[in-house]
């Protein structure tokens, strides 16, 4: 299968460096912050080598797929024009399904 190219929405690199934020407050240390996120990164690179991998999740809005991250965390994601956006990341703390609901309704 053919590999698409990663690209990510402001929303997910938002919360991308709200997920550093907060392992950094509650480690107290910047390179397990930064070693954590850039698994993150790593893990959203490799949806690009099966990018219907994820489970469908229409529910929450058209085409969103959902992977799970080391049990800390979900990635979401659509597959648009032979590419993957990374949608939004979310702790696996958050109720991302009741977050997306509520933007969609504003």
């Amino acid at each position: 299968m053919q590999r698409f190219p990663v690209e990510y929405r402001a929303d997910a690199v938002e919360d991308i460096e709200q997920l550093f934020s907060y392992v950094l407050e509650t480690s107290f240390d910047t390179v397990i912050a930064a070693r954590f996120t850039d698994r993150v990164f790593e893990r959203c690179e490799k949806i690009g080598g099966a990018p219907f991998g994820g489970v469908s999740r229409d529910d929450l809005g058209l085409g969103i797929r959902v992977v799970a991250f080391e049990r800390k965390a979900v990635i979401l994601y659509i597959v648009r024009d032979e590419t993957v956006w990374i949608t939004n990341v979310f702790s696996g703390r958050r109720d991302y399904a009741a977050l997306l609901h509520q933007t969609l309704k504003q």
